[in-house]
């Protein structure tokens, strides 16, 4: 085994431009499949918040049901019941409106 690490030393690592392209390689893959997906559901969900209108109905990061009562430039009051709540805009999840795509598919 180690004449086998001296003789691959002894022979030359493999050329730069090779490691150039795989290191490429990996930060593009990486870029695709995590960095632009994740930027563009961001870019959705800013614009979803920034349509929120008094009278609809979302869901709360904490889980929880409530209806627009009117709506601030960086935080929103919501119906809870009877109780008025103020709460950030970030709070919002999902329209509770929006179809949830994982429930529509046939199991």
């Amino acid at each position: 085994m180690f004449e086998f690490a001296l003789l691959q030393a002894a022979a030359g690592g493999p050329p730069a431009a090779m490691q150039f392209l795989l290191f490429g390689g990996m930060a593009a893959l990486f870029y695709f499949l995590l960095i632009r997906p994740q930027q563009k559901a961001r870019k959705e969900m800013e614009a979803r918040l920034s349509t929120l209108k008094s009278g609809d109905e979302v869901i709360l990061s904490s889980g929880l049901y409530a209806t627009i009562d009117r709506v601030e430039e960086k935080v929103i009051w919501l119906k809870l019941g009877n109780t008025t709540v103020k709460a950030k805009r970030h709070a919002v999840v999902a329209l509770a409106s929006e179809p949830d795509s994982k429930s529509d598919s046939p199991n």
